[in-house]
C-alpha cells in the first residue's frame, strides 16, 4: 500500500462552450488546485460528438450534445477521472453512447459508468498513480428513458445494448386504514388496474397480498402510518456490490460516484431514503468514497465508518443554455415551431432568465472536495469552494471561479451538521479532519 494519495472531486460538467485559449479570469487558479492532486474526478454530464447519435424521444431535460473538443478543454483543467452514467447519457441513444465513448479512448481519458454492454458500464475503471491503483465504479439513479440502460449479450445474440450502469429505486407508500380502503375503491371503481387484473386471472402474474395494492403503477402498502419509502432494486445494488468488491481486490482505493437528483419529501438540498441506503451499503462492500452529484446543487457531507458520502458535489460547469442543438421534440414541447432557434428556445423556457435554474443561487454554488488518504485511510478533506457567476451574461454563466468568500463553506457545513460533520473553516478551505 502506497503511504500517500490524493484526491480530488467536483461534480457535474455540463459543458457547452470552449475554453479560451489563454483561459478566462480565474482559470489559472481553479487549475493550480486541481493539479496538487493525484485523482482529479469530474462528472462528464454531456455527450460527446458530431450529432452521431439519434436523439432519444426524452432527454434529461436539455438534449446534452458538445464537440469533441471539450474533452480536451476538459483535460486543460486538469481531469484525469471521469463518470459517464447520468440521466443525460440516452439523450441521443446508443449512438451518442458508443461515440461519447470513442472520443474518450481517442483520448486516452479513463471513465466508468457508461459501456457497450452493461457488463462494460457497471466494470471498474482503474487510474494508475505514482503512489496507488484507483478504482471508479459509477451508476445514475434518475435514468431518463428505459432504452438509456445498458444490456448484456444473450447465449442467442452476439451484442448487447450500450448505455449506462443503473441503480433503480423500488417506492413505497405506506398508508392508514381509512387510506388504503379510499384507494382500493378509487381502483376498482375506475378500472386502472384491469391490465393487471386479467394477466393475474389468466396466471401470467401472481396475486398481490392482501396488505399491498397496485395503484396505477404506484405500490402501496397497509401500515399503521402514512410515509413513503424508497430502497435500491435488489438486483442493481448486488451488481454494485460485486463489482466494489472486485476493485477492492484489484486497487488500493475504491470510489463510488452515483448520480442522483431525486430528495426526500420537498427539500431538495436532502437525500432520498435510498440513496443513503446505497451509499452505505457501498462501503460496507469496501468502498473507500461516495461521489454523489446530480441535483445541481450542494448536499451534505457524512462520514461513515471513517469514509466520506458527498451526496451532491454540485455543478461544476454548468453551461445548458450555449447548448448548440436541440430536436423538434424540445421545441414541440414548448409549442414551438421546429425551425427555431436554440437561444429563443432557451429564452422561453426561462421566461427571459427570470424562472428555473437561472434564478436559484444554489445552482451556482458549490465546491471541489479534496481527501488525502494515508495507508489506506482518509484523513483529511479539504472543501474549495466555488462560485459559477449567477447573473452574469449568458455567455459568461456557469463557469468556475474561486468563491471570494466563505458563504458556500458555512451553508456546506449547515447542510452536514444533521450528519453529524463538522466543517472548520481557516482562509476560505473548509476541513474536515477524520
Amino acid at each position: 500500500m502506497a503511504d500517500k494519495t490524493t484526491f480530488i472531486a467536483t461534480g457535474d460538467s455540463f459543458m457547452t462552450r470552449r475554453l479560451p485559449k489563454d483561459g478566462y479570469p480565474g482559470f489559472a487558479e481553479i487549475q493550480q488546485i486541481l493539479s496538487q492532486y493525484d485523482v482529479r474526478f469530474n462528472n462528464l454530464e454531456i455527450t460527446i460528438h458530431n450529432q452521431e447519435g439519434y436523439p432519444a424521444t426524452v432527454s434529461g431535460g436539455t438534449w446534452a450534445m458538445a464537440e469533441p473538443e471539450i474533452l480536451d478543454d476538459l483535460k486543460r483543467y486538469g481531469f484525469n477521472l471521469y463518470n459517464t452514467a447520468n440521466n443525460h447519457s440516452g439523450d441521443y441513444g446508443c449512438g451518442g453512447v458508443m461515440a461519447t465513448i470513442k472520443y474518450l479512448r481517442q483520448r486516452d481519458m479513463v471513465f466508468a459508468g457508461t459501456g457497450e454492454t452493461l457488463r462494460d458500464a457497471a466494470a471498474p475503471a482503474y487510474l494508475e498513480t505514482p503512489n496507488a491503483r484507483v478504482a471508479l465504479i459509477a451508476a445514475n439513479s434518475c435514468v431518463a428513458g428505459a432504452s438509456a440502460i445498458a444490456g448484456d449479450r444473450s447465449v442467442s445474440m452476439k451484442v448487447g445494448r450500450p448505455g449506462l450502469n443503473p441503480l433503480r429505486r423500488v417506492t413505497t407508500y405506506h398508508v392508514e386504514q381509512k387510506y388504503f380502503d379510499m384507494l382500493k375503491e378509487v381502483a376498482e371503481t375506475t378500472c386502472m388496474n384491469a391490465a393487471q387484473l386479467y394477466s393475474i386471472a389468466c396466471g401470467y402474474s401472481n396475486p398481490l397480498p392482501e396488505d399491498k395494492l397496485n395503484f396505477g403503477g404506484i405500490s402501496f402498502k397497509l401500515d399503521d402510518k402514512t410515509e413513503k419509502h424508497t430502497a435500491p432494486n435488489e438486483q442493481d445494488m448486488e451488481r454494485m456490490v460485486a463489482n466494489i468488491q472486485e476493485a477492492r481486490r484489484q486497487a488500493d482505493y475504491v470510489l463510488v460516484s452515483i448520480h442522483s437528483h431525486t430528495f426526500d419529501a420537498l427539500d431538495t438540498t436532502i437525500p432520498a431514503e435510498y440513496l443513503k441506503i446505497f451509499a452505505k451499503a457501498c462501503i460496507d462492500a469496501g468502498a473507500d468514497a461516495i461521489l454523489g452529484h446530480g441535483p445541481h446543487e450542494l448536499r451534505g457531507i457524512e462520514i461513515y465508518k471513517g469514509k466520506p458520502i458527498f451526496y451532491s458535489l454540485g455543478d461544476f460547469i454548468f453551461q445548458t443554455e450555449t447548448v448548440s442543438h436541440q430536436p423538434a421534440d424540445a421545441y414541440a414541447n414548448k409549442n414551438m415551431p421546429h425551425d427555431t432557434f436554440v437561444g429563443a428556445y432557451m429564452n422561453q423556457r426561462s421566461a427571459d432568465g427570470t424562472r428555473g435554474y437561472c434564478v436559484l443561487e444554489n445552482i451556482w454554488r458549490s465546491v471541489m472536495a479534496g481527501f488525502t488518504a494515508e495507508d489506506g485511510k482518509i484523513t483529511q478533506i479539504q472543501l474549495y469552494p466555488i462560485d459559477m457567476q449567477m447573473g452574469a451574461a449568458r455567455s459568461k454563466m456557469g463557469i468556475p471561479h474561486l468563491a471570494e468568500n466563505d458563504e458556500v463553506l458555512k451553508y456546506l457545513a449547515e447542510l452536514s451538521a444533521p450528519f453529524g460533520t463538522k466543517i472548520t473553516i481557516q482562509d476560505n478551505v473548509g476541513y474536515i479532519d477524520l
